[in-house]
């Protein structure tokens, strides 16, 4: 057989300690950084002297979003509110400006039609409601007295000559 000859590269003593140092220099620094990072999250960790503070917060990200408060039940007699007063706080919203089509109030010429319907009929059209007026003009808490009282003040201020019931308690 024939001699095969290989020629490996000649390295110094000097060579050889750099690639070992060079070799352990790495692994040695991962080490090292590790354990400084081990060692500052510790020193950053401080121990609460006084824990209110912790709980006070604890209690302030948990406690509810919102909180349900059930009224008051009137007791005692109840007594229908004025015409005015319901059609301020209610009907205003569209007869004063005329929205959604609904006759303002104080225009004759558009509460003629609706007034020769007579008292009864209109009392009944805001009570159940019409085209788009929802019934009791939006509000369920208004009685019936309180519906006719309203609607006796808008068509009087129109040009009616609509006589209220009266006021009767409850």
């Amino acid at each position: 057989m024939g001699q095969q000859h290989h020629d490996f590269p000649k390295t110094t003593v000097s060579q050889v300690i750099l690639a070992t140092l060079g070799g352990l220099f790495a692994p040695v620094l991962v080490i090292f950084l590790v354990v400084k990072l081990l060692l500052g999250i510790q020193a950053n960790y401080l121990e609460d002297a006084d824990p209110a503070p912790v709980a006070a917060a604890v209690e302030a990200r948990i406690e509810p979003v919102g909180e349900v408060e059930v009224a008051a039940v009137e007791t005692g007699p109840r007594v229908d509110k004025g015409g005015e007063e319901v059609v301020n706080g209610v009907c205003a919203a569209c007869h004063a400006s005329g929205a959604m089509g609904a006759p303002k109030i104080g225009d004759k010429a558009g509460w003629a039609p609706r007034i020769a319907q007579g008292y009864e009929t209109l009392i009944k059209h805001a009570i159940e409601g019409i085209r788009m007026m929802p019934a009791r003009g939006g509000n369920a808490t208004l009685t019936d007295g309180e519906i006719a009282n309203a609607v006796a003040y808008m068509a009087n201020e129109s040009g009616a000559k609509f006589t209220p019931p009266a006021p009767k308690a409850e």
